[in-house]
């Protein structure tokens, strides 16, 4: 089968790899016929984690189940479903406290948790951006979707990781009716991140970025857009809200953040985020920040590179902010989310700029890597159509 593989920093080839298939009594086999590219793909596209080459990207997948195991009995043939970048067992303590995005089973270090397709250090899992996946527990990985699964590929597949995500940030912040919420970064989690705000009625929606492409789509959704190459985001929401800052905020860039002039700075937008935000609100971080960076040693630092950051933790607790962080436990809201999708009531295909068949993957991760104008989400089929 076909799949893109990554062959060392910026260099993705969509080649032929060992076909996927049942190797669990519990696992499903998926067609997959719509992958999305992700942001956080990139930092193991230019070789900023340990990922190793040869192994396939995607953990954004959705697709047809063409087999199943002999344990399975409630996911079927022909069934079309949206997998959680999220591989989890459903069984241990993490899972049973609904955090299946650090399961115990599935990621076999014993000193780490969480497990995903196609992602470094979260085990050995082959990503989807192929022609067929191996779902592990596909009865409790896999959401299952309606009739009008196939024509609305666009929507429910932001499922799998990107609309779950940008709620997440919102749940973590306290985002209600009527706040006022900032949020840092206008790529596709940062827009999710406010749709998901304005979904839950916030009454006034911020979304901070430099690229003008991004800013037009929030400000679509109904968003105030703050161009951060001419404006001070802090200072905008500030004289808006009498000098006070946001209700709470969204973080959603991470530790490649970068100013308007291309300078790299991981505390840039978490560092914004705690003064953007009143005293005593809430953040939510789901940027990601890792623990090593292969090359912030190079483009920011030493301990950049060892995942240490100058973060403002003295303002961020005289103001006695509160700040949730991590990856998304996309099964605790994808259920919910997917039938506001069926409702009518949610469309976050918005975001999609390009679709593409994956033999032109290597082309749509060079354009995505480079923020090229027009260029806000991409997704992949591997049937080939577009």
């Amino acid at each position: 089968m076909k799949a893109a593989v990554y062959e060392g920093p910026r260099t993705v080839m969509v080649k032929d790899v060992p076909d996927a298939k049942i190797e669990h009594p519990c696992d499903i086999l998926v067609k997959i016929t719509t992958t999305n590219i992700c942001g956080s793909d990139l930092h193991m596209y230019e070789g900023r984690t340990s990922f190793d080459t040869g192994r396939s990207l995607g953990h954004e997948n959705l697709g047809e189940v063409v087999e199943v195991g002999s344990a399975v009995s409630k996911v079927k043939v022909g069934d079309y479903v949206v997998l959680p970048f999220n591989i989890a067992c459903g069984f241990c303590k993490q899972c049973e406290k609904g955090l299946t995005n650090y399961c115990l089973t599935m990621q076999p270090e014993p000193a780490l948790a969480g497990a995903a397709y196609g992602f470094a250090e979260m085990g050995p899992y082959q990503g989807g951006q192929a022609e067929y996946l191996r779902v592990p527990y596909g009865d409790f990985n896999a959401l299952r979707l309606g009739e009008d699964a196939v024509e609305r590929q666009k929507d429910y597949v932001m499922l799998a990781d990107i609309f779950p995500t940008g709620y997440h940030a919102t749940e973590m912040a306290g985002v209600g009716p009527g706040d006022q919420t900032i949020v840092y970064g206008a790529g596709p989690v940062g827009l999710m991140a406010a749709y998901s705000a304005i979904l839950k009625g916030a009454g006034r929606v911020w979304v901070a970025d430099h690229h003008q492409d991004r800013l037009r789509k929030a400000e679509e959704i109904g968003a105030i857009a703050i161009d951060t190459s001419s404006e001070d985001p802090a200072e905008v929401v500030k004289e808006a809200t009498l000098g006070l800052g946001a209700d709470n905020g969204c973080e959603c860039v991470g530790y490649q953040a970068h100013d308007s002039g291309g300078h790299e700075d991981a505390a840039l937008t978490l560092n914004g985020l705690i003064d953007s935000v009143r005293f005593t609100g809430s953040l939510g971080v789901v940027g990601v920040f890792l623990p090593e960076d292969p090359g912030g040693a190079k483009t920011q630092g030493k301990l950049e590179a060892e995942g240490k950051i100058p973060f403002d933790y003295g303002l961020m607790w005289f103001k006695g902010q509160h700040m949730g962080t991590g990856q998304a436990p996309v099964k605790r809201y994808n259920r919910a989310l997917r039938d506001l999708i069926a409702g009518g009531r949610a469309e976050p295909g918005f975001v999609v700029s390009h679709e593409l068949p994956l033999d032109e993957a290597a082309s749509a991760y060079e354009h995505f890597d480079n923020r090229d104008e027009g260029w806000t989400k991409v997704i992949l089929h591997p049937d080939g159509r577009r």
